[in-house]
């Protein structure tokens, strides 16, 4: 499996986690110049950014820890770019970890961390 499909699979996962859960996606893969926001949502009025980041463990750091300060501020300036028509926003990530078994993207967790920055 490659890096494309392992990132494509755990924003897949967090999309359908989030649609669990009352959110609307409005957007996925948002590309502007400099930037790429995962997942859009909204939840009773507010906007939700998200930043989903797959991994298989956290040996070398939770996954969230890869969201860095550039990442946070090319984060910041492409939701600038993102059409708002009120509301509150709001900066999550969402971890996926998973685990590959015969070829299968196997989900084993799912942390969403609201407000991450």
């Amino acid at each position: 499996m490659s890096r494309r499909d392992i990132g494509n699979n755990g924003e897949e996962a967090a999309a359908n986690y989030l649609a669990a859960r009352g959110y609307a996606i409005l957007e996925r893969n948002f590309t502007r110049r400099g930037g790429e926001i995962d997942l859009i949502a909204e939840k009773d009025g507010c906007t939700v950014f998200v930043e989903v980041k797959t991994r298989k463990n956290d040996r070398y750091g939770s996954a969230a820890e890869y969201v860095n300060g550039e990442k946070v501020k090319r984060i910041k300036r492409t939701a600038l770019q993102y059409p708002l028509y009120g509301g509150d926003i709001r900066f999550d990530v969402i971890e996926v970890y998973y685990e590959e078994r015969a070829g299968m993207f196997l989900i084993k967790e799912i942390n969403h961390i609201e407000n991450a920055f």
